[in-house]
């Protein structure tokens, strides 16, 4: 027995899910398929932080709101920041963002990915989209106009759109022998969150270290001091420290953060992640559709990752429901590609920006240690400049799909 759809939708995750939640209503048949468990906790305030978070800009804020999703999230946990501080750790240069410039409230907010996950799972539980869980992909053919994919328990789906919203080891790219350019930083990513003496002061801090940035990111607990970190270090360095006790490792942290927030008190369990960045050499062909890490994965420098996906997912619905408007086949690739060409020069001139910092505050010689340094101090005087990069991170400029305007 074969399933039909008008739209597969391959990953649950929070770019599937808001692609889902964006063409509600479009009188498409879809399905969301998900391998795994898509049901929903109830949320505990006082429970532990959850290690993966993202920084959620303006942009994805706006998005999120109009997909009904925005009010599960702060009723959940998320953390506002109106401001960032990010210094050199082996110099004197820094730099020093702050909302108030551009007249905003907030620069973005730190969030859980559990949280924003769940916030939109109850939206799609109480949507018509259909629902798969627990269906691990195993095989995916086109079958005349159609893709045919075969799940692990045997049943099968067909239809004539798919869109893979599966993640950074996507199984549909694999499976469609969608090509990637990829490359390996040679660094780990340490990610928990930790509890500090001193407040946060509702700022985003940024220390780049002889060995890599590492992140202090705002968290919010009633009467404790928490932040989520993101220390990027060499795989040598991240294997010692993933092996030292909690007090130890609060000690090197501390010391590597420069105190900032007083005595790391103490760490909630380690998660190291090796980076890799990638990126598909296309995101469409005929029937086919790469959304969010399953067409990107960038380095966690900025917390930029979920932003470019929730752009994708929005440009995509935008795309998809002006081509039904005008009676074209959502399924051809001359339809498809319309979302191609918004979305990845904003992709890769990111990605490319990203990897330029990454570069020169690993660089060693002096003359780049100059010029870093010196860069940053000049830029903090340019109030203009600054403006400019607080628009971009707030979502103000580009462009933008109507789900994620003002």
């Amino acid at each position: 027995m074969e399933t039909r759809a008008d739209l597969l939708i391959v990953g649950a995750g929070m770019v599937g899910s808001a692609l889902a939640l964006a063409l509600q209503g479009s009188g498409l048949n879809i399905i969301v398929l998900d391998g795994g468990p898509l049901d929903v906790k109830p949320f505990d305030s006082q429970a532990a932080f959850e290690p993966r978070v993202s920084a959620l800009s303006g942009a994805s804020q706006r998005i999120l709101q109009r997909l009904g999703a925005w009010d599960g999230i702060a009723s959940r946990r998320a953390s506002p920041y109106g401001e960032m501080q990010v210094w050199d750790g082996s110099g004197t240069g820094q730099i020093h963002f702050s909302a108030s410039s551009v007249h905003a409230e907030v620069l973005g907010h730190i969030v859980e990915n559990r949280v924003v996950q769940d916030a939109l799972l109850d939206r799609l539980h109480d949507s018509d989209i259909g629902l798969l869980a627990n269906a691990r992909l195993e095989q995916m053919r086109r079958s005349g106009d159609d893709w045919l994919l075969t799940l692990a328990d045997g049943r099968l789906l067909r239809a004539p759109l798919v869109v893979a919203a599966d993640g950074a080891n996507s199984a549909v790219r694999r499976l469609t022998g969608t090509e990637t350019r990829e490359w390996d930083y040679l660094h780990h990513a340490i990610v928990t969150s930790v509890r500090t003496a001193d407040s946060h002061r509702k700022t985003a801090w940024q220390r780049f270290t002889d060995n890599g940035p590492l992140a202090f990111l705002p968290l919010e607990r009633e009467g404790e001091h928490w932040c989520s970190i993101v220390w990027s270090v060499t795989p040598g360095e991240g294997e010692r420290l993933m092996a030292l006790d909690d007090e130890t490792f609060c000690r090197e942290l501390e010391q590597a953060f420069e105190g900032r927030l007083g005595p790391v008190l103490s760490a909630d369990p380690r998660v190291c992640v090796p980076l890799r960045q990638r990126h598909a050499k296309r995101y469409v062909a005929e029937g086919l559709a790469l959304i969010g890490d399953a067409a990107h994965t960038i380095h966690p420098l900025a917390g930029q990752g979920v932003n470019l996906g929730f752009l994708d997912a929005a440009v995509l619905a935008e795309v998809l429901l002006h081509a039904a408007e005008r009676g074209e086949r959502l399924a051809d690739v001359r339809v498809l590609s319309r979302f191609e060409r918004r979305r990845m020069p904003h992709n890769l001139a990111l990605m490319a920006a990203m990897e330029g910092f990454e570069r020169l505050f690993q660089a060693d010689p002096l003359p780049l240690r100059w010029l870093r340094n010196t860069g940053l101090k000049v830029v903090n005087q340019l109030p203009e400049a600054k403006a400019i990069f607080v628009r971009q991170a707030l979502g103000l400029s580009g462009d933008l799909p109507e789900l994620a305007k003002l």
